[in-house]
């Protein structure tokens, strides 16, 4: 009976082309080997199971071949080459530093460099996880890296660059691996599954792929588990049952729950999760990876991030349209708060459980219009207003720049307008206005309101009920220095806050519903808005970098600078 030979060892590349997800690098030691520029000493870095030892050993091969193909591979009939596929040859030198990281280890390594190679040109010496071995074996073997024999060249691989000290990382040449892509390693997948007559859905193979994290050793050794399991019939469904993976299914349904506010559906969900085993911080954050899927696909520059096939792209593309930016936003960073709060909880289950509360409640009117507080409770619906009597006179509308005209009141509310359903523009999307559109768009129509508040106002009474604004909430610094930082300035008929950051900004449009709601009330005017932009020009001098303030200061002092260069001073 022949002997069973895992994928991970049976399929590991031998030849440069072989090697997935590393074309470039692959391709650039190719040509290094055909025109002879050899280093005495390379440093590949990487995650693992992304090919670092493999290239290694096909680098080692390489050099040695004595009839190399016009591709620059090796020829595999040679002496060399022999004895290399027999591993018997004395030319590649192996070892684990994590096992051997000790002076004495370096000083035994030392004597064997000194030994030319019987067969082929170089003898290679190979140290894996070279970052395990002790600071005084770095020492020991220093001098050697430094000025090794002609003959020799050493590859030392890690997984913590950071790990290596400076002495060693500068005689190096070094060579950064990639993660490889889902893409990558799902047509490699099918490879093996159609060399190894089996059958297998790309779906599977996709899940498989998202499993491994970026290591193509770590989806060979699921390929196995899985092809086991399934007697090689490898299926979406048998996979996400032995792996143990929660399906997409339960975040669709979930999502559609949160849309319609409907807590009960939510919560009944999470109980189909629990029942089937499923970790709570498991599927917390299985549905942020989700909602973060569906904000990346929503947007035609950003769907290349979701490492998926291109019929899930297109299927989270479509769901997304008719998801506002915002509600996702805020949906990720629940689920955020969730996982951070998940270690501290007592009551893990309830922690979930008021999470996916406030998530059904992110569209409901009070959760909207205040600007936080995601999951305030919906109130209970109000008694219609009194319609406005048909004699009563028009309200004035306000005077310009803050508003367009209000239109006139009537004795019968007009029918809302049809909202289209907001979709990522190519270029992203405008911030202004987007609490009212997700209002618009899923809240229950209002009832008829009486009359529109709409006293004329001046820019001067706006500037104090916005200082007004920003003294009664002096408990949150956060929001009055944003608000500080710039006041309300008419600007083409609208009145515009420009604002020297992004962070300030959203700061304030977090908010914008609730300080609209004080300024109304304050000016007895309910059509005052006003928009929120980033200044793209000079930064005001409280925002500028370290650097710009010490640059400015040497500017206006050279005397400052002369003496920092006699105490040796510079900025950290």
């Amino acid at each position: 009976m022949e002997q069973y030979i895992v994928s991970a060892r049976k399929y590991r590349p031998t030849t440069f082309d072989s090697v997935v997800g590393q074309k470039a690098l692959t391709a650039t030691l190719k040509n290094a080997i055909v025109t002879g520029r050899l280093a005495h000493a390379y440093l590949f870095c990487g995650s693992r199971g992304v090919g670092k030892t493999s290239c290694a050993r096909i680098f080692a091969k390489t050099i040695n071949c004595m009839a190399r193909t016009p591709q620059g591979e090796a020829c595999n009939e040679c002496d060399s080459c022999r004895q290399f596929n027999e591993n018997r040859s004395m030319n590649i030198i192996e070892l684990d530093a994590a096992s051997h990281n000790g002076v004495d280890d370096m000083r035994a390594l030392t004597e064997q460099v000194m030994v030319p190679p019987t067969v082929g040109k170089y003898r290679v010496f190979i140290i894996d996880e070279v970052h395990m071995l002790t600071a005084a074996a770095f020492n020991a073997f220093l001098k050697t890296l430094e000025e090794p024999p002609a003959h020799a060249i050493f590859i030392l691989a890690t997984t913590e660059k950071h790990k290596i000290i400076p002495t060693i990382l500068s005689r190096c040449q070094i060579y950064d691996f990639n993660r490889i892509g889902v893409a990558d390693m799902v047509a490699h997948l099918a490879h093996v599954a159609r060399t190894e007559g089996m059958t297998a859905e790309p779906a599977a193979l996709n899940v498989i792929a998202r499993k491994a994290d970026g290591a193509m050793r770590d989806a060979l050794s699921i390929f196995d588990q899985v092809a086991a399991s399934t007697e090689g019939n490898i299926t979406y469904a048998a996979t996400i049952e032995n792996l143990n993976i929660l399906d997409q299914s339960y975040y669709n349904r979930l999502v559609d729950a949160f849309v319609a506010q409907d807590v009960a559906q939510a919560l009944l969900i999470y109980k189909e999760v629990r029942d089937k085993g499923f970790d709570s911080q498991f599927f917390i954050n299985g549905l942020a990876l989700y909602l973060r899927d569906l904000m990346a696909a929503g947007n035609s520059a950003t769907i290349g991030l979701v490492e998926a096939s291109d019929d899930v792209r297109a299927a989270l593309a479509e769901r997304a349209a008719g998801l506002h930016p915002t509600f996702l936003y805020r949906a990720m960073d629940l689920c955020n708060d969730a996982d951070f709060n998940f270690r501290q909880a007592s009551n893990k289950q309830f922690l979930i459980e008021l999470t996916l509360i406030k998530l059904c409640q992110l569209l409901s009117p009070s959760s909207i219009d205040s600007g936080d507080d995601e999951g305030r409770l919906k109130p209970l619906p109000a008694a219609a207003a009194p319609l406005k009597p048909e004699g009563a006179a028009p309200a004035a509308s306000a005077p310009q720049p803050h508003v367009a005209p209000a239109a006139p009141s009537s004795s019968v509310a007009a029918p809302a307008a049809e909202t289209p359903k907001p979709r990522f523009a190519p270029g992203g999307f405008s911030l202004r206005g987007s609490m009212s559109r997700v209002r618009e768009e899923h809240a229950a129509p209002a009832p008829a309101v009486a009359a529109r508040r709409a006293r004329p106002f001046g820019e001067d009474e706006l500037h104090k009920a916005w200082k007004d604004f920003i003294a009664s909430h002096s408990s949150e610094p956060l929001l009055t220095g944003s608000m500080e930082t710039a006041l309300p300035a008419a600007v083409d008929g609208r009145y515009v806050v420009t604002l020297p950051s992004s962070v300030l900004a959203d700061q304030i449009n977090s908010r914008k519903g609730e300080v609209l709601a004080a300024l109304r009330t304050a000016l007895d005017n309910d059509d005052v808005d006003f928009d929120v932009v980033v200044s793209a020009g000079e930064l005001a001098p409280q925002y500028w970098p370290e650097k710009r303030v010490l640059d400015y200061m040497l500017e206006r002092h050279p005397l400052m600078g002369e003496m920092m260069q006699k105490l040796k001073m510079r900025l950290r």
